[in-house]
């Protein structure tokens, strides 16, 4: 019998490996991937959710998928596997969504498709997945699709209140009483272009108080 300890589920390691996308590795403040969803669906705070919650599930499962069959996939056709993987995955959750919430399927459109080639996903099956188990994979996958959700979120949030003076379609500045004192939405945060400045900003404030990731650049 091996004398080998099993390392706990929610050992220190595994803890970092979720916690690490959320700030030091995020993967569009740091590593500057998935800024197209940034721009695309963060008009209202409710797709950028759903797209957050869509990308989770995908490259969690599909972690776990690849983590558990690497041993047995050729070296030649790892890409394809991988993609036939996540294709499985978005045709799934596309169309759960266009079942039960397709109004958001709808505002959400071909994005979701696009979640496919999405370089945060591939690059974890890559980089994380084809090289450990399943467990440290999914938590990988897990901290690595909450990290990129929770700029989205932020993003979507910001873009939102000021740009509709809604929060999930509820009026928050109008009841605040704000456009009594001569308040105006900003039209400007509706564009593609404030998703950029607002991601920019993040990223400011992200790496002025983590001098760290500057000297890392």
């Amino acid at each position: 019998m091996s004398n080998q300890k099993k390392e706990p589920l929610f050992s220190a390691k595994n803890v970092k490996l979720f916690t690490t996308p959320l700030s030091r590795e995020n993967p569009i403040t740091v590593q500057v991937l998935g800024i197209c969803s940034a721009l695309a669906i963060t008009v209202k705070l409710k797709p950028a959710l759903v797209m957050a919650l869509s990308v989770i599930i995908v490259i969690a499962v599909s972690n776990v998928v690849i983590a558990a069959l690497r041993k047995y996939i050729p070296d030649r056709i790892r890409i394809i596997v991988q993609l036939v993987v996540i294709a499985t995955l978005v045709i799934l959750v596309d169309q759960f969504l266009k079942a039960f919430a397709f109004d958001v399927s709808k505002e959400l459109s071909v994005f979701v498709g696009l979640i496919i080639t999405n370089c945060i996903i591939m690059g974890r099956l890559e980089a994380f997945a084809m090289a450990n188990k399943p467990w440290p994979s999914f938590i990988d996958g897990l901290g690595n699709g909450a990290g990129y959700g929770l700029i989205l979120i932020i993003v979507g949030f910001f873009r939102e209140l000021f740009g509709s003076g809604t929060v999930l379609g509820y009026p928050i500045v109008e009841k605040l009483g704000i456009f009594s004192i001569g308040y105006e939405n900003n039209g400007m945060m509706i564009l593609p272009p404030m998703a950029l400045i607002v991601v920019g900003l993040i990223i400011w404030v992200q790496r002025s108080g983590d001098k760290s990731l500057i000297e890392k650049k």
